[in-house]
């Protein structure tokens, strides 16, 4: 039993590794961008918009803070592992082997999971860009089975969808619908990580530098048609204009598709093995990519929610080009720029991730909880070539019979989960030597600072919103009721946190990132912790019947 929570010793000094060492502190930067400014800016934006109103600009401003202490916590544990793996492998040094799978099976649902949305996000701009120069692919060739049967089935006003459905050929009984352009650039993306992290790379910087040129120009162009009674809607409930129309709780549901936005910022730690001086390179390469999308997604939703009522994104999945189309600012030249550089964009996202997934196994094979041919390495490529096409394949299937809207919160539910364990792997690391030139995470006693910024930051919540809590217990309510719940439950561990840094001396930076991608899980709903439930399940049972007994651990 004592294996479970057994800890694998990692050297600081040991760099040794079969795979290429290539990337410098820009490289990084760039794999930053790539990772985070692609799905969440050119597709998710618009459903969270919709969701939150012009506030959700608060919810970006919540996620940057609560990405940027984990980002530190993160660089904390690179300069000190300088290991591919990512959370599973600081979850290994500082929590045991039971929760270091735990964490590997959550990567799996980030990174695997989280390209098969951006794969249906490329597909959407891809067929969106070939009807605006008049070439049109079939749609039951342009979606998913069950988006099209459920809008179908629903009732939806999606034309596309039921046109998919009522067009389809018929494979005996069965109605031929499958995402064409998703599945051919799933094929395309892994076959270019399994060539080689060299020509990715170099393929990678060229794309996001035409993807950060379009942005600005989105930005700068869409400032000139702002109107600024767009930030302060007129509610439908109440009738009274509102930074957030649909309160608090309408921004905070709207936290899937913000944080798919930073998701990709912790793929970089999987390039350890890749990086040159990674206990330099990547802490450096991490920060400085997250403040610079940070920036980046606070002036774009400031853009889209002053040219475009909030109301009018239900549904959008292209928000940048849709505020250029004829009925909003009517610039032709605009609404086709972004639309093509929107498929590069999402192709860089698909390209971090599908990278990010087969290190993960790579780690894992290589401890002994994943079978040795995912630690099988290209002789020629220098890549982990059997983890990159079971990769491929894994993000593939799922292509075939499942929906956007299901993986988004799939996605999103897992990875805050891994964070929330990295901020706390933190706290259980010993003090360390400082090595000059070595990034080091400042330590500040957060004895007495982190409680009184907790309780204080909770007596100003209160003043300012206290018919809030007065109805803190009522879950029953059909539309604020989980979100209550979910706020209770976080106000109490936090309690106990502040008890714990008080008697322990925590860390105020790892302390201020766990309590707040905590806060972030508040915006779940019952329904994604079921599936998020028996997800981890199925992982259980494939590590207690193969890991468990496999482990490197256990037979040392």
């Amino acid at each position: 039993m004592s294996q479970l929570f057994r800890r694998k010793n990692y050297s600081e000094t040991d760099t040794s590794t079969h795979l290429l060492r290539v990337l410098g502190v820009w490289d990084i930067v760039f794999f930053g961008i790539a990772a985070i400014i692609g799905a969440g800016s050119f597709s998710s934006l618009g459903e969270a918009v919709f969701r939150g109103g012009p506030g959700v600009i608060l919810l970006y401003m919540i996620c940057g803070f609560a990405c940027g202490f984990t980002a530190l916590c993160y660089a904390e544990f690179a300069s000190r592992i300088p290991a591919a793996g990512s959370a599973y492998t600081y979850a290994y040094a500082s929590f045991g082997e039971l929760i270091a799978w735990v964490i590997g099976w959550a990567l799996i649902m980030e990174y695997s999971f989280g390209n098969i949305y951006v794969a249906f996000s490329w597909s959407d701009y891809f067929t969106s860009f070939l009807g605006r120069l008049g070439m049109h692919i079939p749609d039951y060739l342009t979606c998913s089975y069950t988006e099209a049967k459920k809008a179908f089935m629903s009732g939806s006003e999606n034309r596309e969808l039921i046109n998919a459905w009522k067009t389809a050929p018929l494979m005996g009984s069965l109605k031929f619908i499958v995402d064409i352009p998703a599945l051919v650039i799933n094929g395309l993306i892994t076959w270019l990580c399994y060539i080689g992290v060299k020509e990715s790379k170099n393929f990678n910087n060229s794309l996001v530098i035409l993807k950060l040129a379009v942005i600005i120009l989105v930005i700068l162009i869409g400032f000139s048609y702002i109107n600024t009674d767009n930030w302060t809607p007129v509610s439908v409930e109440t009738g009274i204009s509102s930074f957030m129309p649909n309160g608090f709780a309408g921004v905070m549901s709207a936290v899937s598709g913000v944080f798919f936005a930073y998701i990709g910022f912790d793929a970089l730690s999987v390039l350890s093995e890749e990086t040159k001086d990674p206990q330099k390179t990547l802490p450096k390469g991490m920060i400085i990519s997250l403040v610079l999308c940070t920036v980046i997604y606070i002036a774009l939703t400031l853009v889209l929610t002053g040219m475009v009522d909030y109301r009018k994104f239900d549904g959008v999945g292209d928000p940048l080009s849709f505020i250029f189309e004829k009925s909003n600012a009517n610039v032709a030249w605009m609404e086709l720029t972004v639309s093509f550089v929107a498929i590069v964009a999402i192709t860089t996202v698909l390209l971090v991730f599908q990278m990010g997934q087969p290190r993960i196994w790579y780690a894992m094979s290589r401890d002994g909880l994943m079978p040795q041919k995912f630690q099988e390495v290209h002789p020629k490529y220098k890549t982990p070539a059997f983890a990159t096409i079971i990769t491929g394949v894994v993000v593939g299937l799922p292509i075939l019979f499942t929906d956007k809207s299901f993986i988004l919160d799939f996605t999103s539910i897992g990875t805050i989960f891994a964070f929330v364990l990295v901020c706390a792997g933190v706290l259980l690391l010993p003090a360390k030597e400082k090595i000059k030139g070595r990034f080091h995470l400042p330590y500040i006693n957060g004895k007495i600072i982190f409680p009184v910024i907790f309780i204080g930051g909770l007596v100003a919540f209160y003043f300012w919103e206290p018919a809030f809590f007065q109805n803190l217990m009522k879950w029953d309510d059909p539309k604020e009721g989980e979100f209550r719940a979910s706020i209770f439950f976080f106000i109490l561990i936090n309690l106990v946190i502040c008890i714990l840094a008080f008697i322990k001396n925590l860390s105020l930076i790892p302390l201020i990132g766990l309590s707040s991608c905590l806060y972030l899980l508040t915006g779940m709903s019952h329904e994604n912790w079921f599936w998020f439930g028996i997800w981890f399940s199925i992982g259980l049972v494939i590590y207690f019947s193969y890991g468990y007994r496999n482990s490197k651990l256990s037979k040392s």
